[in-house]
C-alpha cells in the first residue's frame, strides 16, 4: 500500500494509490465521519486506535488501493509524505562501510566502522516532494552534495524498544535526499547547519507502508545526477540495521508517531570523486529505491 501527500484544486490532501500507481483515493473516501487531513494526522490516529480498530483501517485503505475509482495522478502534483515534519528528521552517518571509506579517502583519517551508531538533526523548514527544485544556496555553498537514503516513519510511541519488537513501531517508509553542503559541514566542525539549509530535504515520493516490505528491508539503492550512476548499494549492507537503530535510539529516548529516521547513504556521493562531483544549477538527480520508486529533484 502507497501513500501520499498531494495538491488538487489548490488544496492539500492525503490519500491511498491504487495498485499501478495510475490513481489516487483522497482519504476522506475511505475514513468517514472524521478524515485525517495530513499523513501526520493518519500516522497519530491509527496510533491512537487500539490493535484491532487500526488493523480493520489499515485493511479498509488496502481494500481501496485495489478498486480503480480515485482521481488520475496526472491531475494532482506529489507532494513530500511529510512536508513539515514535527520533530525535523534523525539521521544516520557513516552506515554503509564503502561510504565510510570514501570519506576516509578524503580526509585522510582511518576507515574505522564506527563502534556505535552516528546520530545527527537534520531540522526541515518545509521538504521538497517528487519532481521539485531545491535550491542551490550557491551565495553560501560552493559543494552541495546529495545523499540517497532510506527512511523509516515511525507508527506508535515508544522508548527502550527492543530490537525484536522494532517493527511493531514501524508505519512505512519513504525514500530521503539528505543534501549536505560539505563546506559549510567542515567550516562549522559538525553537520547541523550543513545538511539543514531550507529545502535541502527532498522526500517521497509516496510512503510505502511496512506490510509491503520484508523485514528487516533488504532492497536495491540508487542515485542517478544527469542519467549518470553515481551510488548503486543494497539497504541489506546497513552497518547497522533499522531493528538495532530504533532499539538504539530510543533507549532513555521516546519516539512519537510521525518521526522520521534516515539510515545513512552509500558510496558515490560527490565528495567521493577525483575531482569532486558536487552539484550544480539544472542538475537532475534521481534517488531509486527498490519497492518505493523515484524521487526527482532538480537544482535551481
Amino acid at each position: 500500500m502507497y501513500l501520499a501527500t498531494f495538491l488538487f484544486e489548490e488544496q492539500v490532501k492525503i490519500g491511498v494509490l491504487t495498485g499501478d500507481r495510475r490513481q489516487i483515493i483522497p482519504i476522506e473516501n475511505i475514513i468517514q465521519p472524521e478524515p485525517p487531513r495530513t499523513m501526520l494526522e493518519l500516522i497519530k490516529t491509527l496510533a491512537r486506535k487500539n490493535t484491532s480498530d487500526g488493523e480493520a483501517c489499515i485493511k479498509q485503505m488496502q481494500k481501496a488501493a485495489g478498486e480503480k475509482d480515485g482521481l488520475s495522478i496526472s491531475k494532482v502534483k506529489i507532494m513530500a509524505p511529510i512536508p513539515h515534519p514535527e520533530r525535523g528528521v534523525i539521521c544516520l552517518g557513516k552506515n554503509y562501510k564503502e561510504h565510510v571509506q570514501e570519506i576516509a579517502d578524503v580526509t585522510k583519517q582511518a576507515a574505522d566502522i564506527p563502534k556505535y551508531p552516528v546520530y545527527f538533526h537534520k531540522i526541515v523548514n518545509e521538504a521538497p516532494g517528487d519532481q521539485d527544485y531545491i535550491p542551490a544556496h550557491s551565495t553560501i555553498t560552493k559543494a552541495l552534495d546529495y545523499e540517497v537514503e532510506l527512511a523509516v516513519i515511525i507508527g506508535k510511541e515508544g522508548n527502550n524498544i527492543p530490537v525484536d519488537k522494532a517493527e511493531e513501531y514501524i508505519f512505512g517508509y519513504t525514500i530521503l535526499n539528505d543534501i549536505t553542503a560539505r563546506d559549510l559541514q567542515k567550516r562549522h566542525q559538525q553537520w547541523y547547519k550543513g545538511k539543514s539549509l531550507d529545502g535541502t530535504c527532498p522526500m517521497g515520493p509516496y510512503i510505502v507502508h511496512k506490510s509491503a516490505v520484508e523485514f528487516p528491508p533488504a532492497l536495491k539503492i540508487q542515485c542517478f545526477v544527469n542519467g549518470e550512476l553515481r551510488q548503486n548499494d543494497n539497504t541489506s549492507n546497513l552497518i547497522y540495521d533499522i531493528p538495532c537503530i530504533i532499539s538504539d535510539f530510543s533507549r532513555g529516548l521516546t519516539l512519537k508517531p510521525g518521526d522520521i529516521i534516515s539510515t545513512g547513504t552509500p558510496s558515490g556521493v560527490g565528495m567521493g570523486f577525483k575531482p569532486f562531483k558536487f552539484l550544480q544549477s539544472g542538475d537532475k538527480i534521481e534517488c531509486y529505491i527498490e519497492k518505493i520508486g523515484t524521487l526527482t529533484s532538480i537544482v535551481k
